[in-house]
């Protein structure tokens, strides 16, 4: 019998496979009056890649070299209209990221962006849940990021604790953004310009606070494409795991979950509205943050189905 996070696994493929056909469609159409599609670029975030899933991560980069052209983070090209893009990134900074999925990004010279923790190098990530298994894994210390190739590997700002940055005060989330970058570019002796929020949370404050400390691009946990403009600040990216399913993995390489940040403010509108008329408190400080891998910061985190 299904749980309930496996219905909702399924009602989303289902949903984002409806997506993808729209889209093969609207392509095809586009084609038939000799007209270019626009560009898509999809950016993929990972957080662990243990030794039982290195080959089943091999297999998707597989796919990610055939189906898109890969760019790196610090160096995105002017897209081309009808092709479609990739970029690979990695939160928090796990030791297996070094250990099994380097090597096959090396392998074929994908680049890829990974987000560290700075004040987690060399200890173990307690913000995770106990029952999780990367509260089991350790975040790689500085000398053995230090080793990794520089035109490959890209590093940028995850933060210092990992913490909620919309709960804290100016002062706090200033330091957290700028602590973070300074830690980096003296590790790596280079230019840090990218930052991803941690559980996705963000505010119109915190962008600005961003900007402030002189990150280029900054990115959320949202699935949606990215880089639709030149001057494009924030941009959304997709989850992705070793264990996704073949179709579900190339689904949200391709953009098919794009949907999904529409269909959570939906239905955190709709919520709203039958709070408002008194069924219940449904006001973000009650709703708060119970799935802590998917707050955009704009709404309270509410499972979608």
């Amino acid at each position: 019998m299904k749980t309930q996070g496996e219905k909702r696994r399924c009602v989303k493929f289902l949903f984002s496979l409806c997506c993808y056909i729209w889209d093969w469609l609207h392509r095809q159409v586009l084609r038939m009056f000799g007209r270019k599609p626009d560009a898509s670029c999809v950016i993929l975030y990972y957080h662990s890649v243990p030794d039982k899933h290195r080959s089943a991560f091999a297999q998707q980069m597989d796919v990610v070299v055939r189906l898109t052209q890969p760019i790196s983070l610090e160096r995105v090209p002017k897209l081309s209209p009808g092709k479609r893009y990739s970029a690979i990134t990695f939160d928090d900074g796990f030791e297996n990221i070094i250990d099994n999925a380097i090597p096959e990004l090396q392998r074929r010279e994908i680049p890829a962006t990974i987000f560290l923790t700075t004040g987690y190098l060399g200890e173990y990530a307690d913000w995770w849940p106990e029952s999780s298994t990367e509260r089991r894994d350790r975040i790689a210390p500085a000398e053995k990021w230090q080793q990794l190739r520089s035109d490959i590997i890209s590093f940028g700002s995850h933060t210092v604790t990992h913490p909620y940055l919309s709960t804290l005060g100016e002062v706090d989330a200033r330091r957290e953004l700028l602590d973070s970058r300074s830690k980096l570019q003296g590790l790596f002796n280079r230019n840090i310009i990218t930052f991803s929020f941690p559980y996705g949370d963000y505010n119109a404050d915190l962008l600005d606070w961003c900007r402030d400390a002189r990150y280029e691009r900054i990115f959320t946990t949202m699935p949606c494409n990215a880089f639709r403009n030149e001057e494009e600040f924030l941009s959304g990216r997709v989850k992705v795991e070793p264990t996704d399913w073949p179709l579900e993995f190339r689904l949200k390489l391709l953009g098919a979950y794009r949907w999904l940040p529409y269909a959570i403010k939906s239905k955190y509108k709709i919520l709203s509205r039958f709070a408002r008329a008194g069924t219940g408190d449904l006001s973000p400080s009650t709703l708060g943050r119970n799935n802590s891998r998917s707050n955009n910061g704009n709404y309270p985190t509410i499972t979608v189905f």
